[in-house]
């Protein structure tokens, strides 16, 4: 099993307007080819203008084959566009990582 760990910064006072179009615009297409997040998550505490999302896949082969198809979507990308023009995102951190072998991830 492969992990993608995904944390983005927003700039101050944009992340639930973000958050909103996420979930109007983007959230359909990404969780249709990637399917559901194992979490998707926002500061409580800490640097609150945080979230962050991890994706589970079999492998490098699946994420890749996975994220090829949500980037030829035309609905992801208009999305993206909309994102874009929002500019409410700062950074974008990504980890790929695995479980470890004594606390393997269940199903």
């Amino acid at each position: 099993m492969l992990l993608d760990v995904r944390t983005y910064t927003c700039r101050p006072s944009t992340i639930k307007k973000h958050l909103a179009l996420y979930e109007k615009m983007g959230k359909g297409p990404q969780t249709r080819f990637l399917g559901q997040p194992l979490a998707f998550l926002v500061t409580e505490t800490g640097n609150v203008n945080q979230y962050l999302h991890i994706w589970a896949y079999d492998d490098a082969g699946d994420r890749e084959r996975k994220r090829a198809a949500l980037w030829a979507d035309p609905e992801w990308l208009a999305y993206t566009v909309e994102s874009a023009k929002l500019g409410a995102l700062e950074k974008q951190e990504n980890c790929l990582m695995t479980p470890a072998p004594f606390f393997p991830l269940a199903g």
